[in-house]
């Protein structure tokens, strides 16, 4: 605990809340419960450098946040829901007991996504800062996360697995354009696309920088500059995510044997795949099925 670093969790940590459960779920997320009993308070929070979702569980009637731009007379609630972006700055007078999920993450666990699901570069996107919000859909995926078990290598897969499809959801509908991007350079939507759709049709397969270059019509050396910008990571590392991310879909939706994944995936050998997964995921592929299945 003395190494964790987000500063929302740092904040809360110097307040009189407890803490009732904390976990890394891997992938650097990271979740926590914190309850609070008190007659008046005030927390703030300054540029935290990560993202923070929080969903209500208990309590909070009578809290709320300040400052310029929020509305007043909004209070917190069960069920009710916040999202703090890496770049905000807040207030909140807590006069209540309440209780309430933290969810941390690092603003490019929310926006490497942007691309497959919102087909936007993820330095367009941030996270909304929106305070009090309700969304059936989130609040179902908090209670999930919450009623999970965060002890051992299997429950905290599947805390992981709950925690992605909370990150999805908040990329549909809590994303907002950020208003500190540049986007000088980068590659043009329409190429950006053609990368993006020729890998995903070509994991199977070796694919080489070069093979990319030739897609893109430019140099190698200038692809790899560019499709960092527009992707938010190199070729390489674009490959293997969506060859894990296709490996992933398949455990989960089809009883084909490991081998005919690993082959659609684009990996050398069984040995390979089990390698190359067990060290992204946290477990090897035969036990990922299993424990996503049941």
């Amino acid at each position: 605990m003395a190494t964790f670093s987000h500063a929302v969790f740092k904040t809360m940590s110097h307040t009189d809340a407890t803490l009732e459960r904390f976990a890394w779920l891997g992938d650097g997320l990271a979740a926590a419960i914190w309850q609070r009993e008190t007659d008046e308070a005030v927390t703030a929070y300054l540029q935290p450098g990560h993202h923070t979702f929080s969903c209500y569980l208990g309590g909070g009637y009578r809290t709320e946040r300040g400052g310029a731009g929020v509305a007043p007379g909004q209070y917190g609630a069960p069920k009710r829901l916040c999202t703090l972006p890496d770049w905000h700055e807040s207030h909140w007078l807590v006069r209540d007991k309440l209780r309430l999920l933290h969810v941390y993450f690092m603003p490019e666990h929310f926006t490497q996504r942007a691309v497959m699901e919102l087909d936007r570069e993820p330095r367009e996107l941030t996270l909304a800062d929106r305070t009090y919000f309700e969304d059936p859909r989130l609040v179902q995926l908090c209670e999930q996360l919450v009623a999970a078990p965060w002890e051992g290598a299997d429950a905290l897969l599947r805390a992981n697995e709950i925690t992605h499809a909370t990150l999805s959801e908040l990329l549909k509908s809590q994303s907002m354009i950020d208003p500190g991007a540049r986007l000088r350079g980068g590659l043009a939507p329409v190429v950006r696309r053609r990368l993006a759709e020729f890998i995903d049709a070509h994991l199977a397969e070796p694919i080489t920088l070069g093979m990319l270059a030739q897609v893109a019509c430019m140099s190698e050396f200038h692809l790899a500059r560019m499709f960092k910008l527009s992707f938010g990571i190199p070729p390489s590392a674009w490959v293997a995510q969506r060859r894990l991310d296709r490996a992933r879909s398949m455990l989960k939706s089809t009883g084909l044997p490991l081998q005919q994944v690993a082959d659609a995936c684009g990996y050398a050998d069984l040995s390979h795949f089990s390698h190359r997964f067990r060290a992204a995921v946290g477990a090897p592929p035969g036990r990922y099925r299993q424990i996503v299945a049941a």
